[in-house]
């Protein structure tokens, strides 16, 4: 396979496009560089950017592999080795400059209308071991942790790091494709200035005190949808939780939990039995 450049040596993003006036010094107009922007009008969100999180065996990949019953074909890009039970097209990279490799190559991607990625979890674990493999720290020692790299620094490079995967799902977005991705879920204690603090489930990606090189925040603003698939609990008569079998994906945040969605259609949490399709029906606005 053949191997994407490190992000360090990427090709920069195009130069933004600049307007200029007329010199005051010598009153002559300089060409003006034309405005290749245009105005559009109407509902712009035909094809989504997605977030799958919560424990393992909530359905998460079922539910993407489901989407081809709706219209759609979906290649799983798998890292985390999630679909291997499943009947899908699938390519799956072993290592960061592959997974870039993968999202950069149209004539892999060609002849699919979505792209999932399993998981934005494990790609962390990619592009940290890329950090630790490919840069030193300010002494030009080589890494064996992140801390090594000094305070907060090591992370900084992580999250720059992780932004080029962002970058390349945007690309892919804008060519007219469906983006999906899941990722692991953990518990984190919230500070509440009003009250008690309290427990909530957000996705198990990078995030430092303060916000700063976040990738968890990141995500959450990057994406369209963050949907929380959680397996419900009740209390039995000795007050202890049990589970109840059943799993609800939610699409919106309470204390508790993240999760959003900007779809007009989706209004509510959906009770999901392993296979059902409803959100795909909701979201996509397409029948069987």
């Amino acid at each position: 396979m053949s191997t994407a450049a490190p992000p360090s040596a990427m090709a920069p993003p195009p130069p933004p496009i600049v307007t200029t006036y007329p010199s005051q010094r010598t009153g002559k107009t300089p060409a003006v560089q034309q405005n290749r922007l245009s105005v559009s009008t109407g509902v712009a969100g035909e094809f989504h950017k997605i977030v799958f999180y919560g424990e393992a065996g909530t359905g998460k990949s079922q539910l993407i592999a489901n989407i081809n019953n709706h219209g759609e074909s979906v290649l799983f890009v798998d890292i985390d080795d999630e679909s291997s039970y499943l009947n899908v097209s699938r390519v799956e990279p072993q290592t960061w400059d592959e997974l870039l490799a993968v999202l950069g190559d149209d004539s892999l991607l060609d002849g699919f209308t979505a792209i999932g990625v399993e998981s934005l979890t494990k790609a962390q674990d990619l592009a940290t071991a890329w950090v630790l493999a490919n840069i030193k720290n300010d002494k030009g020692n080589a890494c064996r942790y992140i801390e090594d790299y000094g305070w907060g620094k090591g992370y900084a490079h992580v999250y720059e790091t992780f932004l080029h995967l962002l970058s390349a799902l945007d690309r892919i977005h804008r060519s007219g494709k469906h983006i999906i991705c899941t990722g692991h879920e953990c518990g984190t204690n919230v500070p509440n200035p009003a009250g008690e603090d309290f427990l909530q489930y957000q996705p198990r990606l990078q995030t430092i005190a303060g916000g700063k090189h976040s990738i968890r925040h990141r995500v959450k603003e990057w994406c369209g949808h963050l949907f929380f698939f959680h397996k419900d609990t009740s209390v039995n008569k000795e007050g202890k939780a049990v589970g109840t079998g059943a799993v609800t994906i939610y699409p919106f945040g309470v204390p508790t939990w993240w999760a959003k969605s900007r779809s007009p259609h989706i209004n509510e949490q959906i009770i999901y039995p392993e296979g059902d399709t409803t959100l795909w029906k909701q979201l996509l606005q397409k029948g069987q």
